[in-house]
């Protein structure tokens, strides 16, 4: 089984094209798409889009998705709310979905993540979800694990990840933008993978989220996006940002050359997009690779042309 990862799809996204690569996808024997946030400032026609996507799928939003809306408004709907309507039971904030025929759980983190030790949109968790603080909060993604079919492989699927993984700048959680670094990470989320791996059985093998891009604040370099815990928990940032480049044909050659800007508007010389995917391969219950892949969108046309393998089972 192969799950692709894919975090800060934005306002650019192309639905043809991404739908062809969705064809590619599912040629490939990806069965399941893991999609950690961050979709536009409440971009809905987007998140709808998504949505349509046929294959299997669980989203998480992110700080992006409520950056408009603080609170929580019954008298209209609101950028949030039309979101959640558009993903339906696929939006696993603070609750697990089953997939018994792959023999998969995924339990969802908190929504609407920005990192730290501060709760991000309080007022819109307290009247969606009940949230008061982190400890709450913790102990709502602990309670959505439980009753997770023995038989199951479990992935938390969280818009950013837990603390502990280091304070350096270029750790998978790192603060970037400060000088000397820190962690950022969710606490809540910590917590409760803490707790789960004590008190129960729960076979915790992947955690995956966003947030935290891959190329660091003022050009210091590359973030790390893998960390393998020493109970060989695999914790997997699929942050790629942009994870949509242009394809640009040099005139007079056959030469393509990268475009590092995302746009939805092609030049004379465009020869279509390249799109980040992390991709992870699942045998026999456990992770057994995991690697990030870069894949030519070209009219019809569809090719991997990049792969960096971030894990290997066994290496």
């Amino acid at each position: 089984m192969m799950i692709g990862i894919l975090k800060k799809i934005q306002k650019h996204f192309n639905f043809c094209s991404e739908s062809n690569m969705c064809l590619h996808v599912q040629y490939s024997q990806i069965w399941c798409s893991s999609q950690a946030g961050d979709f536009g400032n409440e971009n809905v026609e987007l998140v709808q889009s998504i949505a349509d996507l046929n294959l299997p799928k669980v989203v998480i939003l992110g700080n992006h998705d409520s950056w408009k809306t603080q609170h929580f408004s019954g008298k209209r709907k609101d950028g949030v709310q039309r979101q959640l309507e558009c993903l339906g039971e696929e939006h696993v904030a603070y609750k697990r979905l089953d997939f018994p025929t792959l023999k998969l759980s995924v339990v969802g983190g908190r929504p609407f993540s920005c990192g730290g030790e501060q709760i991000f949109r309080r007022s819109l968790l307290s009247a969606r979800y009940g949230i008061q603080d982190m400890d709450g909060s913790a102990d709502r993604i602990y309670n959505a694990a439980l009753g997770t079919p023995e038989d199951h492989m479990v992935i938390l699927l969280a818009h950013n990840g837990p603390t502990g993984l280091g304070s350096n700048l270029n750790d998978i959680c790192g603060k970037d933008w400060v000088f000397g670094g820190g962690d950022h990470g969710d606490p809540d989320l910590a917590q409760a993978i803490s707790h789960l791996k004590e008190t129960t059985k729960i076979s915790i093998r992947l955690v995956v989220f966003g947030h935290m891009h891959k190329e660091l604040a003022y050009g210091n370099g590359l973030r790390k996006m893998i960390v393998v815990g020493a109970d060989k928990t695999i914790y997997l940032n699929g942050a790629i940002v942009p994870r949509v480049r242009r394809l640009v044909a040099e005139q007079g050659t056959d030469n393509t050359n990268f475009m590092n800007n995302e746009t939805s508007v092609f030049s004379p010389g465009s020869r279509g997009t390249m799109r980040a995917f992390t991709l992870v391969e699942i045998l026999e219950g456990r992770v057994d690779k995991i690697a990030e892949t870069w894949v030519s969108v070209i009219e019809d046309e569809t090719a991997i042309e990049e792969e960096h393998v971030l894990f290997q089972r066994g290496n």
